[in-house]
């Protein structure tokens, strides 16, 4: 297993689809972030780890830009989006899926249109054609007949679900999921990982999985950072991490749960 801030094997083989530079950032006198610098590859699922509020979602946000570091440089492939005005951003975005923890869907809209915002949003398609790629992503995550469901008639895993499909829409190299077993039991949570994993493997789909669920983080990684008061202090395999020298990171291996 590599030392924090020495790079990643894994990374060194392959292109890195995201890489942090010395990244910071803080809310008031809390830093979340310390000078994380780190390389994630492409085609890869990369699982994050570590206690609440070390860190992780923030990363994802970063990652996305939705928030913007105090110090420190963010680059999406060969992109900084660090300083970008909002049509740069934009244009990157497009490039990147994000499965919100609580899946984020609009409750006034039928879970179809929830899927087609963002090929509304974003592409010229027709009416028919966003209304049939919809339909197709519902298809793939199993939720064919809710398509004209609301939201707020879904269950936890059925809303997770319909938030992978519309995460999914924009066809993204790049998907962030933040906590997707949140909520679920092990049964729904593990069907949630089948559809992770399978969408990495028949898309190439680079994965970045925050998670406190050990059994799914085992499921999905290729490779697991974990976070600690806003630093990177293990990375590498699965195997690596259960071996690490720092006793919280073995630990949290160990546990069903996570911190």
């Amino acid at each position: 297993m590599t030392a924090a801030g020495s790079g990643d094997r894994g990374a060194t083989a392959a292109a890195a689809a995201i890489r942090l530079e010395g990244v910071s950032k803080a809310f008031g006198a809390f830093r979340v972030l310390d000078d994380v610098t780190l390389r994630i590859p492409r085609g890869q699922a990369t699982v994050v780890l570590g206690r609440s509020g070390t860190g992780k979602s923030v990363m994802l946000r970063h990652i996305v830009g939705l928030l913007r570091p105090d110090a420190g440089r963010v680059f999406v492939g060969d992109d900084e989006i660090t300083g970008l005005p909002p049509a740069g951003l934009a244009a990157v975005r497009r490039r990147i899926g994000f499965l919100f923890q609580n899946a984020a869907l609009f409750d006034s809209i039928t879970v179809a249109e929830n899927v087609a915002f963002p090929m509304r949003r974003h592409t010229a398609l027709s009416d028919v054609e966003v209304r049939a790629r919809a339909g197709a992503k519902l298809a793939a995550v199993g939720l064919a007949r809710a398509a004209e469901s609301m939201p707020g008639s879904l269950s936890g895993g059925m809303r997770k679900r319909a938030g992978l499909a519309r995460a999914m829409a924009l066809d993204p190299e790049i998907l962030l999921v933040d906590e997707p077993s949140a909520g679920l039991d092990p049964v729904t949570s593990g069907e949630i990982d089948d559809l992770l994993a399978r969408t990495r493997e028949e898309r190439g789909t680079t994965l970045i999985v925050v998670t406190h669920n050990i059994p799914s983080a085992r499921r999905l990684a290729d490779t697991m950072i974990f976070l600690h008061e806003g630093r990177v202090i293990a990375r590498g395999s699965v195997d690596d991490l259960e071996r690490s020298g720092h006793g919280l990171v073995r630990r949290f291996m160990r546990s069903e749960a996570g911190g």
